[in-house]
Protein backbone atom coordinates (compact mmCIF):
# COMPACT_ATOMS: atom_id res chain seq x y z
CA UNK A 1 0.00 0.00 0.00
CA UNK A 2 1.38 3.40 -0.99
CA UNK A 3 1.21 6.06 1.71
CA UNK A 4 0.08 9.40 0.34
CA UNK A 5 0.38 12.79 1.98
CA UNK A 6 -2.70 14.50 3.34
CA UNK A 7 -3.68 18.14 3.36
CA UNK A 8 -4.80 19.07 6.86
CA UNK A 9 -6.62 22.38 7.40
CA UNK A 10 -6.57 23.75 10.96
CA UNK A 11 -8.72 26.76 11.86
CA UNK A 12 -8.50 28.70 15.10
CA UNK A 13 -10.99 27.30 17.62
CA UNK A 14 -12.99 29.33 20.13
CA UNK A 15 -10.85 31.24 22.60
CA UNK A 16 -10.88 34.61 24.37
CA UNK A 17 -10.99 37.26 21.69
CA UNK A 18 -12.46 34.75 19.21
CA UNK A 19 -15.68 33.44 20.81
CA UNK A 20 -16.73 31.79 17.54
CA UNK A 21 -13.25 30.75 16.43
CA UNK A 22 -11.73 32.04 13.22
CA UNK A 23 -11.48 29.73 10.21
CA UNK A 24 -9.50 32.47 8.41
CA UNK A 25 -6.59 32.03 10.84
CA UNK A 26 -4.70 28.77 11.16
CA UNK A 27 -2.45 26.31 9.40
CA UNK A 28 -2.40 24.21 6.27
CA UNK A 29 -0.24 21.14 6.84
CA UNK A 30 0.89 18.57 4.31
CA UNK A 31 1.91 15.39 6.15
CA UNK A 32 1.65 11.64 6.13
CA UNK A 33 -0.94 10.06 8.41
CA UNK A 34 -1.42 6.48 9.54
CA UNK A 35 -4.75 4.64 9.33
CA UNK A 36 -5.86 6.12 12.67
CA UNK A 37 -5.24 9.67 11.43
CA UNK A 38 -2.06 10.21 13.48
CA UNK A 39 1.18 11.58 12.08
CA UNK A 40 3.14 8.72 10.48
CA UNK A 41 6.65 9.31 11.80
CA UNK A 42 8.38 6.84 9.48
CA UNK A 43 6.71 8.22 6.34
CA UNK A 44 7.30 11.83 7.40
CA UNK A 45 10.98 11.15 8.03
CA UNK A 46 11.37 9.26 4.75
CA UNK A 47 9.80 12.10 2.76
CA UNK A 48 10.65 15.12 4.89
CA UNK A 49 10.70 17.53 1.95
CA UNK A 50 7.02 16.81 1.29
CA UNK A 51 5.95 17.69 4.86
CA UNK A 52 5.09 21.35 4.53
CA UNK A 53 3.22 23.91 6.58
CA UNK A 54 1.63 27.27 5.81
CA UNK A 55 0.51 29.70 8.49
CA UNK A 56 -2.28 32.05 7.50
CA UNK A 57 -4.02 35.01 9.12
CA UNK A 58 -7.18 36.49 7.59
CA UNK A 59 -6.64 33.95 4.76
CA UNK A 60 -3.31 35.59 3.84
CA UNK A 61 -0.11 33.53 3.99
CA UNK A 62 2.20 34.92 6.67
CA UNK A 63 4.78 32.11 6.74
CA UNK A 64 5.66 28.85 5.03
CA UNK A 65 7.96 26.14 6.28
CA UNK A 66 8.33 22.51 7.15
CA UNK A 67 6.77 20.09 9.63
CA UNK A 68 9.63 18.36 11.45
CA UNK A 69 9.96 15.76 14.18
CA UNK A 70 12.60 16.50 16.81
CA UNK A 71 13.84 14.93 20.03
CA UNK A 72 11.46 13.85 22.75
CA UNK A 73 8.63 13.11 20.29
CA UNK A 74 8.20 16.82 19.58
CA UNK A 75 6.86 18.07 16.29
CA UNK A 76 7.63 21.61 15.24
CA UNK A 77 6.29 23.84 12.54
CA UNK A 78 9.60 25.23 11.36
CA UNK A 79 9.39 28.58 9.62
CA UNK A 80 12.83 29.64 8.29
CA UNK A 81 14.11 33.10 9.00
CA UNK A 82 12.80 33.65 12.50
CA UNK A 83 12.68 31.39 15.53
CA UNK A 84 9.87 33.58 16.84
CA UNK A 85 7.61 32.27 14.08
CA UNK A 86 8.32 28.60 14.79
CA UNK A 87 5.54 26.75 16.57
CA UNK A 88 5.46 23.52 18.54
CA UNK A 89 2.67 20.99 18.49
CA UNK A 90 1.40 20.02 21.92
CA UNK A 91 1.49 16.20 21.85
CA UNK A 92 1.03 16.43 18.10
CA UNK A 93 2.26 12.87 17.61
CA UNK A 94 -0.63 11.58 19.74
CA UNK A 95 -3.35 13.67 18.15
CA UNK A 96 -5.76 12.36 15.54
CA UNK A 97 -6.07 14.53 12.45
CA UNK A 98 -9.70 13.80 11.75
CA UNK A 99 -12.28 16.46 10.88
CA UNK A 100 -13.94 17.74 14.05
CA UNK A 101 -11.01 16.95 16.37
CA UNK A 102 -8.96 19.62 18.14
CA UNK A 103 -5.17 20.05 18.34
CA UNK A 104 -3.07 22.51 20.31
CA UNK A 105 -0.14 24.46 18.96
CA UNK A 106 2.22 26.64 20.94
CA UNK A 107 3.20 29.72 18.94
CA UNK A 108 6.72 31.10 18.83
CA UNK A 109 5.79 33.69 21.48
CA UNK A 110 4.80 30.89 23.89
CA UNK A 111 1.05 31.40 23.57
CA UNK A 112 -0.95 28.17 23.25
CA UNK A 113 -3.89 28.06 20.84
CA UNK A 114 -6.38 25.35 20.02
CA UNK A 115 -7.27 24.60 16.41
CA UNK A 116 -10.14 22.68 14.90
CA UNK A 117 -9.28 20.09 12.26
CA UNK A 118 -11.59 21.45 9.57
CA UNK A 119 -10.76 18.94 6.88
CA UNK A 120 -8.30 16.27 5.80
CA UNK A 121 -7.90 15.35 2.14
CA UNK A 122 -5.51 13.48 -0.10
CA UNK A 123 -2.98 15.65 -1.89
Amino acid sequence: MTVRPRHIRLGLAREPGHPHGDARTGYDIIAFLDEAGRLDLAACRAQLARCRVRRFVQNATVATGQLRHTTGDRWILDFPGSDRQDATGFRLGEERFVAGEYVSIIAGDGAAHTYLVERVAEV
